[in-house]
C-alpha cells in the first residue's frame, strides 16, 4: 500500500467513513442555506441579491493585472456548458437530440457480473473525462432536505448507489488566484463536470437503468466523495485527494445499477491539517479556522450543525469574491497536498 509523502501515512481503506456526526445536532442540509441559496432567500445575508458580476465593469476599468476584459470573456466562455446545458443536471433524460438519426430503444442490459460492470462504469467515467472515480452506497444524510427553490428533495428509493467523480484543475492556473485566469480554470472544471455527468448518465440509461446526474445540486458532494473513497475533508473545508490534493471539482450520478462500493480512504489529512494551517494564514479574509482541533462549532449560517470539522466562514469568502468579481482559490493553491501527491496502489 502506498504512503503519502506529506503525512507518512499509508493510504488505508476503512470500513467506516472517517468523519464524526453528533446525531443530536445533525439534520440534512437545506440547499437554501448555502451561500448561493442565501443570496436569493436570506434578507439578513450581507450579500443578499448581490451577484458576483454586479461590479464587473468597474473591476475591469480599474486595470489591475489579471482583470482585463479579454480575461473576463475567457471566464464566461469557460462557464458555457455548465450554465447553458441544463439537461446535464436534469433528473429526466434529455429530449430533442441534435441529430437526424432516430435513437434506438433497446432491452435492459442484464448484469451478470457486478464486479465487471463496476469496472466498466469506472472505465467509462474516465473515458468521458473524469480524473478520479469512486462508488458508494447512498447515505441520505447527504441529500439536501430542500433545493434552491424550496422544494423537498427525496431521491427514488431504487437509487441506492452514487458514482462520484473528481475533475482535476491545473494548479499552475489556480496560482494566479484571485484573478480571472484562476476563475477560468474553475469555470472550465464545472463545464467539464456537466459534460461528464451528462455522458455517464446517458451511458447508464442506455443500459436500461436509472441515472440522475448532479453537480452541486441534489446532495452534498464532499461527504459523498469521502464515502466513495476519493479522499478526506481538509481544514479548508474541501476534499483532499491523494492524487491532486484539493485541486478538484466533484460531480456525481445517482443510480439503481447494481455496483460494488469502494471503501472510504484515510491517509492522515486531519492530523496534517491540525498543524499546517497554511490555508488559514494565506486566506485573504480570515475565513479559515486557526483552531488546533476540529469541533462542532459553526461560524456562519451556511455551516451545517453536528459535523466535526473546521468550519469555514463562507460569508467572508463570498464577500471577498464580490470585491474581486471572481471566485478565489487561494486555499487550494497554497495547500501542500496540491503539490506533493501520490498515486494510490489498489493492488
Amino acid at each position: 500500500m502506498a504512503r503519502h509523502p506529506l503525512t507518512g501515512r499509508e493510504l488505508m481503506r476503512l470500513d467506516h467513513p472517517p468523519y464524526t456526526i453528533d446525531r443530536s445536532r445533525f439534520k440534512p442540509f437545506d440547499q437554501r442555506k448555502n451561500v448561493f441559496g442565501r443570496l436569493i432567500h436570506d434578507k439578513n445575508a450581507p450579500f443578499y441579491r448581490r451577484g458576483l458580476y454586479d461590479e464587473i465593469e468597474k473591476i475591469i476599468d480599474d486595470g489591475r493585472p489579471g482583470f482585463s476584459r479579454v480575461e473576463f470573456a475567457r471566464v464566461m466562455g469557460a462557464w458555457a456548458v455548465h450554465d447553458f446545458f441544463h439537461y446535464a443536471f436534469s433528473w429526466e433524460p434529455p429530449s430533442n437530440p441534435n441529430s437526424v438519426m432516430e435513437r434506438p430503444k433497446l432491452e435492459k442490459y442484464i448484469i451478470g457480473d457486478t464486479e465487471a460492470m463496476t469496472k466498466m462504469v469506472k472505465e467509462t467515467a474516465i473515458m468521458y473525462g473524469a480524473d478520479l472515480v469512486g462508488i458508494c452506497k447512498l447515505n441520505n444524510d447527504w441529500v439536501y432536505s430542500h433545493d434552491l427553490e424550496g422544494r423537498k428533495l427525496s431521491l427514488p428509493s431504487n437509487c441506492r448507489y452514487v458514482i462520484v467523480m473528481a475533475v482535476r484543475m491545473e494548479l499552475e492556473r489556480l496560482e494566479d488566484t484571485p484573478t480571472f485566469t484562476a476563475g477560468t480554470e474553475t469555470a472550465f472544471a464545472y463545464s467539464k463536470m456537466a459534460f461528464i455527468i451528462a455522458c455517464l448518465a446517458e451511458f447508464i440509461r442506455y443500459l436500461g437503468y436509472t441515472a440522475i446526474p448532479s453537480g452541486n445540486d441534489t446532495a452534498l458532494s464532499i461527504p459523498l466523495a469521502v464515502d466513495a473513497g476519493l479522499g478526506e475533508l481538509g481544514r479548508n473545508g474541501l476534499l483532499i485527494t491523494p492524487e491532486y490534493g484539493p485541486s478538484v471539482r466533484i460531480c456525481k450520478v445517482f443510480t439503481d445499477m447494481p455496483l460494488i462500493p469502494d471503501k472510504p480512504l484515510k491517509f492522515g489529512v486531519t492530523e496534517f491539517c491540525r498543524n499546517c494551517k497554511l490555508c488559514s494564514m494565506e486566506c485573504e479574509v480570515g475565513a479559515i479556522s486557526f483552531d488546533d482541533e476540529a469541533s462542532y462549532r459553526t461560524v456562519c449560517p451556511s455551516n451545517n450543525e453536528g459535523i466535526l470539522r473546521w468550519a469555514v466562514d463562507h460569508d467572508k469568502c463570498y464577500m471577498f469574491w464580490l470585491e474581486n468579481g471572481v471566485d478565489c482559490s487561494k486555499c487550494i493553491a497554497v495547500c501542500p497536498f496540491s503539490r506533493i501527491t501520490v498515486k494510490r496502489d489498489e493492488s
